[in-house]
């Protein structure tokens, strides 16, 4: 998909999203914070800013959709090893060393 396509498929699905919630080009707009022209320039799949976007997409209560953007942090084969050898692999067997000794 190129970018043009891109942009209409986003501009589709905040007008959707705004005629599910019966709301105005106006009034949408002015809840975003933006003017009733940018907001038709997004929905025709034109360029805006990122930042009007997430405006949008805040007021129609879509911010969930940017979740696929989540990154999830994995860590190493090499650092998993690592974090296994750092941990207790056995019993002190020393009761003080268990339990810290009560200050009362």
């Amino acid at each position: 998909m190129n970018d043009t396509a891109l942009l209409q498929y986003i501009g589709r699905f905040v007008k959707a999203k705004r005629m599910e919630l019966d709301k105005t080009q106006e009034k949408l707009a002015h809840a975003a914070g933006i003017s009733r022209s940018t907001l038709s320039l997004l929905e025709k799949g034109e360029t805006v800013t990122l930042a009007t976007l997430l405006q949008v997409l805040r007021v129609l209560d879509q911010l969930p959709v940017l979740q696929a953007f989540a990154v999830q942090q994995t860590i190493s084969p090499i650092q998993l090893a690592k974090l296994e050898q750092k941990k207790r692999k056995r019993a002190s067997g020393n009761p003080d060393l268990a339990t810290p000794k009560s200050s009362w």
